[in-house]
């Protein structure tokens, strides 16, 4: 039986959480949040990671998304693919031309699952609600996102 696409499964926990984990591998800045990504194929490759990424990685303002999908390539597979995102990717920045929400339009993702909805510390961000108006399947999973806030603590907005 297929599972349907906008539902959480167990992977999609187990992936999120790992993504979360990532994110501890942020340098720290008080002006960034601290967001891991994993790409995962769920096509008939089965459940491989494809790409990881997290904020700040090789740059001082490249996004985790950015960083995953950098690593990824042009991997046709892609399209059976779901990226993992500790926080809702971004849909405004200051420091780049290109938002995570446009990457990931750009890169032929159809699903993406993250934990936390981007509070408006930095930008104002609809990237959720940009990506489903593209018909990107989009599950957000509020039960995790107590640890991302955790992640995030250096942010004094992201306490508690």
């Amino acid at each position: 039986m297929d599972v349907d696409p906008g539902e959480v499964t167990e992977a999609d926990l187990h992936w999120l959480r790992q993504a979360i984990e990532l994110s501890r591998r942020c340098p720290p800045s008080t002006t960034a949040f601290s967001v891991g990504a994993l790409i995962v194929d769920g096509g008939s490759a089965g459940n491989t990671v494809v790409a990881d990424g997290w904020s700040r990685r090789d740059d001082p303002h490249e996004h985790a998304e950015e960083s995953a999908l950098a690593r990824a390539g042009s991997e046709t597979r892609l399209t059976t693919a779901t990226i993992y995102s500790s926080l809702e990717p971004c849909s405004a920045r200051a420091s780049r031309s290109r938002t995570c929400t446009e990457l990931i339009l750009a890169s032929g993702l159809r699903r993406v699952v993250f934990a936390w909805r981007e509070p408006e510390i930095f930008v104002d961000c609809d990237g959720a609600e940009r990506l489903r108006a593209a018909g990107v399947v989009v599950i957000e999973v509020p039960s995790l996102a107590p640890l991302v806030r955790k992640v995030n603590a250096h942010l004094a907005s992201c306490r508690g």
